[in-house]
């Protein structure tokens, strides 16, 4: 395919905004995809026009493949490459087809309307993603420009923030940005009963509720679980071994509640994870811990490992948490790649002992955690020791 791409951004206040640039792309143009709003912003002009079919991500890909010669213009929303379909299109068909003219983003125009400094603010796309998505990103004093699926995102962004205990966080949602419809609506989450507006909008969130911290070890109870769980102390000394980095995928082996999986996503939020558990209770458990905590979009769980490895992605690190055995580690061992990392937990004798025996033989560190908790002792204190948990962590040479 020898065909180009132009995506052209506008917004809402449409041909005015255009630089000289984009109205000369677009007066020149002789197909213009983009959606029915958009279009509509346009003055007559030659080219042939185009819709989005639903589902949009569809009709994309059946241009994406097009054996065409000529060049397609795009229309997108501001800046095509902020959360944008520009984006989508270069990592498809690579940047030397695709030309891109941007214009001011909605972000941008938000924080300019709000005074906000806009490198000091997380933008979340809640466009193609489930509004729960949102609670891995709540914390207080935080600043938030949320992009909205439709009209009714504002009522569901109110919802999920009373819900998670930051129900006096001030928000704002801003329609149709740049337009001569331009409006502003702005109240406190716990009290909002604003009706939906215009599906164009984008909300402003300024968080109000309780901190929370992204390095491991949250509190056990905000997991439910059957007894299956990583414990807080051992589980901050587990993701930490397990380093997660940038756009890094874990697999985690025997994961019961899902504790150290979902704080490895939590700790970074552009990693990836492949949960194994042959139990279905424990699976419906895992996953509802992953929708509370706001990463459930980017784990995938499988059964039995390591039957089911087959069906997932090559990992940049896995996570031993249950089921250990020799067997069980013969086989992953064989499918981590070169530099992939392993972290195994061994509460039994007979899986220390087999830890033991294979830091003999591939080398890592070996360490045995002891944990104290102080607890009531009739009227006193006293320490109450937790199993003793024997850690290997070992790179794949």
């Amino acid at each position: 395919m020898t065909g180009t791409f132009v995506v052209v951004g506008i917004g809402a206040d449409g041909w005015d905004g255009l630089g000289r640039r984009a109205r000369d792309e677009l007066t020149g143009a002789e197909f213009i995809i983009g959606s029915r709003r958009q279009l509509d912003l346009l003055p007559d002009l030659p080219a042939r026009r185009e819709a989005w079919s639903s589902p949009m991500s569809a009709h994309l890909q059946r241009l994406l493949t097009d054996d065409h010669d000529g060049v397609r213009h795009i229309l997108a929303s501001g800046d095509p490459m902020f959360h944008g379909v520009g984006t989508t299109i270069v990592r498809a068909v690579g940047a030397d087809r695709v030309r891109v003219l941007p214009t001011v983003s909605s972000a941008a125009l938000a924080c300019a309307r709000l005074g906000w400094d806009l490198t000091d603010v997380r933008v979340v796309s809640l466009v193609t993603h489930d509004v729960s998505t949102l609670s891995d990103e709540l914390d207080d004093d935080r600043d938030l420009l949320i992009l909205s699926r439709d009209e009714s995102t504002p009522s569901d962004v109110a919802k999920l923030l009373i819900a998670n205990g930051f129900g006096w966080s001030a928000m704002t949602v801003l329609e149709q940005l740049g337009g001569t419809d331009e409006r502003v609506v702005r109240g406190v989450a716990r009290t909002w009963t604003e009706p939906p507006g215009d599906p164009l909008n984008l909300i402003a969130v300024g968080c109000v509720g309780p901190h929370r911290s992204r390095a491991p070890g949250r509190p056990d109870d905000g997991y439910a679980h059957d007894g299956q769980i990583t414990k807080q102390p051992i589980r901050a000394v587990t993701v930490s071994a397990l380093a997660p980095s940038r756009r890094q995928l874990l697999w985690d082996i025997g994961s019961g509640s899902g504790s150290v999986v979902i704080e490895w996503l939590r700790a970074e939020p552009t990693g990836r994870a492949v949960s194994f558990e042959i139990d279905p209770d424990r699976r419906d458990r895992l996953h509802d811990n992953a929708v509370r905590h706001g990463v459930h979009e980017r784990l995938t769980t499988l059964g039995a490992a390591p039957d089911d490895c087959a069906m997932a992605p090559e990992p940049d690190a896995v996570f031993i948490g249950g089921g250990l055995d020799d067997a069980l580690l013969t086989a992953v061992w064989d499918l981590i790649p070169a530099g992939g990392r392993l972290v195994a937990n061994a509460v039994t004798l007979e899986n220390q002992t087999l830890l033991t025996e294979w830091y003999a033989q591939h080398g890592g560190s070996l360490r045995r955690h002891m944990v104290e908790t102080a607890a009531p002792l009739g009227s006193m204190t006293t320490w109450r020791p937790a199993l003793p948990i024997v850690q290997w962590v070992v790179e794949r040479p």
